[in-house]
């Protein structure tokens, strides 16, 4: 006889199975920490000892644990907390120098009872170092040996046979983010600080300031204007101030007597003049220009200029310092291509 053929499991059930399981987790510690009592002290008292922390925050895990206590050990460097990561093997076989007396170490080990881990609170325990575990249960022999726990609950791994360290491992992830990110809230960490810690990739280009894009200056090689000035003799001036310049800009600013920005005409605006009534080139600049345009601080970051150009659909941005007068022109490639501008 032929043996019956098996449905397989459908894969994006699976997928979702999964992902839903893990999110579930994550919803049950939210509500138990919203509901205050021991869950919310734990997390609290966790927050002010690292916050307090004169030393390092040292993370050490085992196995899966030890990959995400690396990933957590990096996410608080990343926010301005002094952070390394040390595995406990290493750790009990001679690199115990890497944790000092005023750091303090934060051990990972869902069950509570790794050896390793347990070996290593337990060293730190007679040595007087911090300790803050974060296992599954305050009843886990890891949670013993450390003066502050977060507990995580009893967690289902996710799949069908609940064995791949899943679910834990995401519990455990977020569980350091929230961590990290809440000290650094409490210490008013900023983008700025953000940025001098990651200045490369896209995060980094995001956060640089615009004054650092600039190459179009008010002074240098940005033409300006007064209201009353005919057009005409604004563009000309215009091209011979930047005649033999490789590159000029696409826009003519338009300035009061306190040097700030009260209109913009641009190189689009010229083309749509001559197109429609050519006739008007002769009048002033102040009666064809964009009044009172969009302008951004000079101290602004590149990720919010760009949110200005998508939101307003423009090309170019008039920068202006703290006190509104203006500084510059920012243009939309300069901010698709973000570089240092040298002079």
């Amino acid at each position: 006889m032929t043996a019956p053929s098996q449905t397989r499991p459908d894969t994006c059930s699976i997928i979702v199975d999964v992902l839903r399981q893990e999110a579930a987790a994550l919803s049950v510690m939210c509500k138990a920490i919203e509901q205050g009592g021991p869950v919310a002290r734990q997390w609290e008292a966790a927050i002010d000892m690292i916050d307090a922390c004169q030393g390092h925050l040292v993370v050490s895990g085992m196995g899966k644990s030890g990959l995400v206590g690396a990933k957590i050990s990096a996410t608080f460097s990343s926010v301005g907390i002094p952070s390394h990561f040390v595995h406990p093997a290493d750790a009990v076989h001679g690199d115990l120098g890497a944790i000092r007396s005023k750091d303090v170490v934060m051990l990972l080990s869902y069950s509570g009872g790794t050896p390793e881990i347990v070996e290593l609170a337990a060293i730190l325990r007679n040595d007087g170092v911090g300790r803050l575990g974060v296992s599954r249960g305050d009843d886990t022999h890891l949670a013993r040996l450390c003066e502050t726990h977060i507990c995580l609950g009893d967690l289902d791994e996710a799949g069908p046979l609940n064995l791949a360290p899943s679910t834990s491992t995401t519990a455990t992830m977020a569980c350091g983010d929230a961590l990290a990110l809440a000290v650094a809230h409490r210490r008013s960490f900023t983008a700025s600080d953000f940025r001098q810690r990651h200045p490369g990739g896209s995060l980094g280009a995001m956060l640089r300031p615009i004054e650092e894009l600039i190459r179009f200056r008010v002074g240098e090689n940005l033409a300006t204007s007064d209201v009353d000035v005919p057009l005409v003799e604004a563009l000309r001036q215009s091209a011979e101030d930047h005649a033999g310049t490789i590159r000029h800009a696409g826009a003519v600013l338009v300035l009061d007597k306190q040097d700030r920005v009260v209109g913009l005409f641009t190189d689009g605006d010229l083309r749509r003049l001559v197109l429609q009534d050519p006739e008007q080139i002769s009048k002033s600049i102040g009666t064809l220009m964009t009044k009172d345009p969009l302008t951004i601080n000079h101290n602004a970051t590149v990720g919010e200029a760009r949110r200005l150009v998508a939101e307003y659909r423009i090309d170019e941005i008039p920068v202006v310092d703290d006190q509104g007068r203006a500084v510059g022109l920012i243009d939309i490639q300069d901010l698709m291509t973000p570089r240092v501008a040298v002079d």
